[in-house]
């Protein structure tokens, strides 16, 4: 942890941003539990479940197109600032939620509140690569992907025992309030980065973006990678195991917030024991060790207990995944298209964790087992594994700390 500290002690900017960071993002897992537990109550089926956590991704589909020229022209800050407004807004909306004929309303506030969210990760992964440079911008994304794991964690914890003791409103109220405090911190942040003068016009930096992307083949290709990640995205799956195997174990808000807080240790410590060792030819193996411990996580997944440590072997390899590949991406673009290639980036990533959540739901109301979907995506990362060592025989990817 001493070269992050290290990191955070010499870049101002970065460790105010860091620390904004650790709050929004602690805000925005501190309501997924109440949302879960929500649902699970409500006596839902597991399409609604698959479909309720595909939107938590979908929303960031929609608005990549259109978000990274905007950020390319924008204000980081200003930007930041009216992203977190609109989370603010959507999340004290929540409290209205009650029965099931409030679906579609709950519906439109997770679209509105994770196209904010998602809006504002963009933006913010634009910024980093402006500022820091080589090894220092791989320790700064890891450091973002432990800062995400640490706001999972306690978030998805404390969350679980505050919707258990003091009810699911209370916990939509409190998480609106965290959003206010990360917005009265971001308003006192000065962000002096050279804004590059767009002169362009919208639909035109579109058309250049397709172009470029056309003729450097290798971003496309980093950018499917890195979309492979999105089949970490287990939210569903992990609903579905609380109501079909531990309901009879453990209250269902314990019982989330314990297992997404057991997968985000493995989150915490992975980077910080593989960020030396990885590399561009590692991270192969890194593709088939997350597809192993997914296998892993089936076997145990009947018994609650041993659910829990299969959660954290899951999460110690999927950091260093997410943060390798997406400064990869970096590495290899220009700085002129930044905003709009991350943009599509996340586009592809989100399509990925969308469509995951909506095939868990759909196999799930469909005679599949929850093993045999957790298989099915164990042998996903094969398949990321396979293709990533293609790319890198094809094309000619920098290594990151050149």
């Amino acid at each position: 942890m001493k070269q992050y500290i290290e990191l955070l002690n010499s870049h101002t900017l970065l460790r105010r941003l860091s620390t904004i960071q650790l709050i929004s993002y602690f805000g925005a897992w501190f309501s997924n539990v109440a949302i879960y537990t929500l649902l699970i109550n409500m006596e839902v089926s597991a399409s609604i479940v698959g479909f309720v956590a595909m939107l938590h991704f979908l929303a960031g589909v929609v608005q990549a197109p259109f978000s990274g020229s905007i950020i390319d022209s924008v204000s980081p800050k200003r930007l930041m600032l009216i992203l977190i407004g609109v989370e603010i807004i959507a999340t004290i909306s929540l409290v209205f939620i009650n029965t099931i004929t409030d679906l579609p309303f709950l519906y439109i506030l997770i679209f509105f509140k994770m196209a904010a969210a998602s809006f504002y990760f963009t933006t913010e992964m634009s910024l980093l690569p402006k500022v820091l440079d080589g090894d220092k911008l791989q320790k700064a994304n890891e450091l973002h992907s432990i800062i995400w794991s640490i706001s999972y964690t306690l978030g998805m914890a404390i969350s679980g025992f505050v919707v258990y003791i003091f009810g699911i409103k209370l916990a939509f109220m409190l998480d609106a309030m965290i959003f206010v405090m990360a917005f009265k911190l971001l308003w006192s942040l000065e962000i002096d980065v050279k804004m590059n003068k767009v002169k362009e016009k919208f639909l035109s930096m579109m058309k250049d973006t397709f172009t470029y992307i056309r003729s450097t083949p290798k971003a496309l290709h980093l950018m499917l990678v890195h979309s492979f990640v999105g089949l970490t995205a287990f939210d569903a799956l992990v609903a579905l195991m609380v109501d079909t195997y531990y309901v009879s174990v453990i209250a269902t808000s314990l019982a989330l917030g314990l297992l997404h807080s057991s997968r985000a240790i493995g989150l915490v410590i992975g980077p910080v024991i593989l960020g030396k060792w990885i590399n561009n030819k590692r991270l192969i193996y890194i593709f088939i060790l997350q597809g192993l411990s997914v296998w892993l996580w089936a076997y145990m997944m009947e018994n609650f207990y041993l659910s829990l440590l299969a959660s954290v072997v899951v999460g110690f390899f999927t950091t260093t995944l997410w943060s390798y590949t997406y400064t990869l991406l970096q590495k290899n673009i220009e700085e002129k298209y930044y905003g709009r290639i991350v943009a599509y980036n996340d586009m592809l990533f989100l399509s990925s964790a969308a469509f995951t959540s909506y095939m868990i739901g759909f196999l799930a109301t469909h005679d599949f087992s929850l093993e045999m979907i957790a298989v099915i995506m164990g042998v996903a990362f094969m398949v990321g594994g396979i293709y990533y060592a293609w790319v890198l025989k094809k094309e000619k990817i920098e290594e990151i700390s050149v």
